[in-house]
């Protein structure tokens, strides 16, 4: 009996997810918190009331991503085109290094087409590069230097050995489950034979001494209770599956991949790895195996506007490169590297960058990026991560502290001036508005944005909602755009300080990530605030110009 109400416990528990609770309008990260009561970025009001007849100036958003659907409807017609390569002619005709690069470049690609999908975490490739040194050793034969990276390879195989035993722990769990529910179904199938799938049919199944059959039925009744009656069990096998098949791809790809030391894809892409100057590697398949998340950010950036058909991007005049840098598993630092590179060589204006990690391989590359990105005016936006973690006192790579020579890192290190750090603004009100996976801190994260049922493009011309810090920050990076296309004299430094200075200051207590501790929303970021495209607008308009305006033609 308890191995029964266990299960049918963890069945119900489905139903939570299932929940027909009130859900926002798909638009809601556009609307203004005052006119309609969301905590949206006042997007829409900015094209009605302050933009209308205002001539802007086509903007380069990069997008470094997971790869993006360069044919989906609503982003086609905004994507970047190299205006020096010749499409599909085999030859480096801008002489870039990079062969057929119209749309953007992939960088964890090989020359053969083929592409890294699953990749491992940065702590596992960290384990897997220091057992290759201390596998056999032990502390009495180390000293100094090496006595410090054998402690730190101990950390690392704790870590990395624990997380991937109770990835395999939970997969076979959820597994047991699923196995559960599929003989539930099974034997609700069986018994009700040629009989129609209904409430009285159901409830006439009584006097079967059947525990599957039970729980079949308890499904039954929370899944009409909840979404009403379905027409068939197919139906509803593919519904409450389907609440835990992405738990078993998480579990099961963390325990294969994610945080297996014995894994390593690298050598689908054939650069010398270990070479921070090995830059001209990779393909031009700009989607990858999966487009999902970058799709979806780059709908949220720049999706064509007012052309009647999915949804709109904040940024009406923006242009998508696409950088595939991020894989299933955590991105590295040469490919982010390069990816900064690239994008600022190739004229992006903003760059977008919802990924991050706990660990980095080679910061010094990727803060030499920044810097370059910097030097040619390009602002950096980055998703501050989902883990409800202080980022104040806990690691998230990358970041805009640039590190310091030696083994301990970064203490005290001076940052980048260009780069905007964005947690996840939930669509609640008041003490519920900060999204509750967020990452956030006083000192290290910027601002806050709506990140939380955030309606996108996905592959092959569908659309979704999707939740996430890496939602928060292409609002944020398409409001940047906004400025850069509007107000093409502001430096990205006065962009970013414009964002900030503009936000909206929340006056009450919010609830801590993590924690659900009520604090002020300074002790969350350093602006103390929300995102507020309008406000932002307002403010450029009072702000003098940092640079010469380019001569490039306006766009009415």
């Amino acid at each position: 009996m308890k191995k029964r109400t266990l299960f049918t416990l963890g069945v119900f528990a489905i139903f939570t997810s299932l929940s027909l609770a009130q859900s926002p309008p798909q638009d809601w990260f556009h609307l203004d918190a005052t006119k309609d009561d969301y905590n949206g970025v006042s997007s829409q009001k900015v094209y009605e009331d302050l933009l209308k007849n205002r001539k802007s100036k086509t903007v380069i958003v990069a997008v470094i991503d997971s790869g993006v659907d360069e044919d989906h409807e609503d982003l086609k017609n905004v994507m970047w085109i190299n205006p020096n390569e010749i499409p599909d002619n085999n030859i480096d005709d801008d002489k870039n290094g990079y062969v057929d690069d119209i749309h953007g470049w992939n960088f964890i690609g090989g020359k053969d087409g083929k592409n890294v999908g699953s990749d491992t975490y940065e702590v596992t490739r960290l384990y897997a590069k220091y057992r290759k040194i201390f596998k056999d050793k032990n502390r009495s034969q180390l000293s100094g230097k090496d006595l410090l990276k054998y402690d730190y390879y101990l950390e690392l195989k704790k870590e990395v050995e624990n997380n991937r035993k109770t990835a395999e722990e939970n997969f076979n769990r959820m597994k047991e489950k699923v196995d559960v529910i599929t003989a539930a179904f099974n034997a609700l199938e069986s018994k009700l034979g040629d009989k129609k799938l209904t409430q009285e049919n159901v409830d006439s199944l009584s006097g079967f001494d059947d525990e599957m059959l039970d729980i079949g039925k308890n499904i039954y009744n929370n899944y009409v209770l909840q979404l009403g009656a379905p027409e068939s069990i197919e139906e509803m096998r593919a519904v409450v599956v389907d609440q835990y098949q992405g738990g078993l791809d998480h579990y099961g790809n963390q325990f294969k991949y994610s945080y297996n030391p014995d894994f390593d894809p690298r050598n689908i892409v054939g650069d010398s790895y270990d070479d921070a100057n090995d830059i001209y590697y990779g393909n031009n398949d700009y989607e990858g195996p999966d487009a999902f998340h970058g799709t979806h950010v780059a709908g949220i950036i720049g999706a064509e506007r007012n052309n009647g058909i999915g949804m709109d991007g904040v940024a009406d005049n923006v242009k998508i490169m696409t950088i595939r840098a991020v894989p299933d598993g955590d991105e590295r630092d040469k490919d982010v590297a390069n990816a900064i590179r690239y994008a600022v060589d190739n004229g992006a204006s903003v760059i977008n960058m919802s990924f991050g990690k706990g660990y980095n391989w080679n910061k010094k590359s990727v803060d030499a990026a920044v810097k370059y990105a910097h030097k040619n005016d390009v602002l950096l936006v980055h998703a501050a991560g989902n883990s409800s973690l202080n980022t104040d006192i806990e690691d998230n790579f990358p970041n805009d502290r640039f590190s310091k020579r030696g083994f301990l890192g970064f203490l005290k290190a001076k940052t980048a001036k260009n780069w905007l750090e964005v947690g996840a603004l939930s669509h609640e009100h008041d003490e519920d508005m900060i999204a509750t996976f967020s990452n956030y801190g006083k000192e290290n994260v910027d601002i806050f944005a709506p990140g939380t049922a955030i309606y996108s493009t996905i592959p092959n011309n569908e659309y979704s909602n999707a939740q996430g810090t890496s939602m928060a920050s292409p609002v944020v990076a398409g409001v940047a755009a906004i400025l850069r296309s509007y107000f093409p004299g502001l430096t990205a430094e006065q962009v970013k300080n414009i964002i900030m200075e503009s936000s909206i200051k929340i006056d009450g207590k919010v609830k801590k990530p993590g924690t659900g501790e009520l604090v002020f929303m300074n002790e969350l970021c350093i602006s103390g605030g929300t995102l507020n495209a309008y406000r932002a607008i307002q403010l450029a308009f009072k702000t003098k110009a940092g640079k010469t305006i380019s001569k490039t033609k306006a766009k009415a």
